[in-house]
């Protein structure tokens, strides 16, 4: 146990270095969380008979991968940057990985961001190749807890979004605190309980673009769970109460949003078989 205690004291968040530039594995994890996605959808549609071709698939994701990095980044400066103002006077630089004339990477992604820029992405494609959106949010609902798997892992990997100081045996030393390996517990909740949940209710659907709802209030039940502990972002902290943090906040706008367009979209649905 030890040994996994000083875990980051003993691992390389670089896996190796291409032509000069470091390759981390949380890039990797992501990479890996993509295709999980992918071919999960490919598997879901496949094995329930969804009438959605695998070749419409890879150009929906190329469309959802575009959508969710812009949505990512921007949704990041918006909600968590402290720099907002300058990246907004200053946008060429929102994707620059050069800091000082360093290779740093692009650092800095708000899932809730990514959320708005995937549903804009997936809304844009369903007009654009006359596919039900509701038919394409339930593959995606189905799909994605798996890619989050590892990109909670790459998380871990790569040394961020720690855990809150704990004195459980399983804690992880970071800056020299004992810490909540909370990027694990995200793996678990928002990965695998989230599938669990939804692959489970799928024969239960009763209109189309019922499951994203699902994935919507169960992500943000298990989000608002594991943040607490996760420890807030240092340039917020708590933004109220003395302890909800910006993503407990998001998570029960997410939530809310499940809850009332749950009867909306399902009385729209037997108004629609009702004709």
């Amino acid at each position: 146990m030890e040994y996994w205690n000083h875990i980051y004291e003993h691992f390389n968040p670089v896996a190796f270095s291409f032509f000069g530039l470091p390759v981390h594995w949380y890039g990797m994890m992501y990479v890996l969380a993509l295709l999980a996605a992918l071919y999960g959808a490919k598997w879901y549609v496949r094995r329930d008979r969804v009438p959605v071709d695998t070749l419409t698939l890879d150009n929906y994701f190329i469309w959802v991968e575009i959508g969710v990095i812009l949505g990512a980044r921007l949704g990041y400066i918006l909600f968590y940057d402290p720099d907002t103002a300058y990246y907004l006077t200053h946008p060429w630089q929102i994707f620059n990985p050069f800091k000082n004339g360093e290779f740093v990477g692009i650092r800095g992604m708000s899932y809730h961001g990514a959320v708005i820029g995937f549903f804009i992405a997936s809304a844009l494609f369903s007009k654009r190749h006359h596919i039900h959106f509701g038919q394409l949010m339930d593959i995606v609902a189905v799909a994605v807890p798996i890619g989050y798997v590892f990109g909670r892992i790459g998380n871990f990997l790569n040394q961020e979004l720690i855990g809150r100081v704990t004195d459980v045996p399983w804690g992880i030393y970071v800056g020299g605190a004992l810490r909540h390996p909370s990027q694990l517990y995200e793996a678990v909740l928002e990965g695998i309980v989230v599938f669990a949940v939804i692959w489970l209710y799928r024969n239960h659907r009763r209109f189309r673009g019922e499951l994203i709802l699902l994935y919507g209030f169960a992500y943000g039940a298990m989000r608002f769970t594991a943040e607490f502990w996760r420890a807030p972002d240092p340039q917020l902290g708590f933004i109220c109460c003395g302890w909800m943090t910006m993503g407990q906040l998001l998570s029960s706008l997410m939530m809310a949003a499940a809850v009332l367009l749950w009867p909306l979209f399902y009385a729209g649905a037997k108004k629609r078989r009702g004709r």
